[in-house]
C-alpha cells in the first residue's frame, strides 16, 4: 500500500483487527520511508450478477434501486429498519449464491415479493400490484386470496 503522506510504495502492517461487525479488516500501517502511521480498511469486493430485464436489456445490479422499491412498498408500515436491511441482505445473498453472471430480473422480483410477504402483507400487495401490473380490483382480490391461502408443500420446499 502506498503511503498517503510521502507516496512511498512500501508500508508495513502494525496491527489488524476486525471492524464493522466482522465485515471489514482495520489495518494500522507505518510507512518504511517517512515513519508516518495511517489506518486502512479492507473489505471483500463481491461482484453482483447483471440483471436481464424483460425486454432483454442487461443492466448492473443496483442495490439502491432494490432498497428504494422495498422502502416504497413499506412506506408508513410498522416494519423496523433492521428487518428491512436484513431482507435486503438476504436478497443480495440469494443473488450472489446463484453463481451466475446474469440473472433474470423476474427472479429478483419474486424474491422481493417473498421477502415482503414475510415482512408485511400490505407492502406485499402494494409491490405485487405494481410488479404484476394489476389492471383492476379483481386482480387485487385474487392476490389477496392467494396470500390468505396456507403455503403449499411445494412453496415451502422452494424457500
Amino acid at each position: 500500500m502506498r503511503c498517503p503522506f510521502c507516496s512511498a510504495p512500501d508500508t508495513k502492517v502494525i496491527d489488524s483487527r476486525l471492524a464493522n461487525e466482522g465485515d471489514m479488516v482495520r489495518r494500522r500501517r507505518e510507512c518504511l520511508t517517512c515513519a508516518e502511521r495511517f489506518t486502512t480498511f479492507e473489505s471483500a469486493e463481491l461482484v453482483m450478477p447483471r440483471l436481464i430485464k424483460n425486454d432483454g436489456v442487461r443492466e448492473p445490479f443496483n442495490e439502491e434501486k432494490l432498497r428504494a422499491g422495498i422502502l416504497r412498498a413499506l412506506e408508513k408500515r410498522p416494519v423496523s429498519t433492521e428487518a428491512i436491511e436484513a431482507a435486503i441482505s438476504q436478497i443480495m445473498h440469494q443473488l450472489r449464491a446463484t453463481g451466475d453472471r446474469e440473472v433474470k430480473s423476474s427472479i429478483l422480483g419474486e424474491w422481493v415479493m417473498d421477502s415482503l410477504r414475510d415482512l408485511d402483507e400490505v407492502a406485499y400487495v402494494r409491490f405485487a400490484s405494481v410488479y404484476r401490473s394489476f389492471q383492476d380490483v379483481n386482480a387485487f382480490r385474487e392476490e389477496i386470496e392467494r396470500l390468505q391461502q396456507p403455503a403449499t408443500e411445494s412453496d415451502k420446499n422452494d424457500k
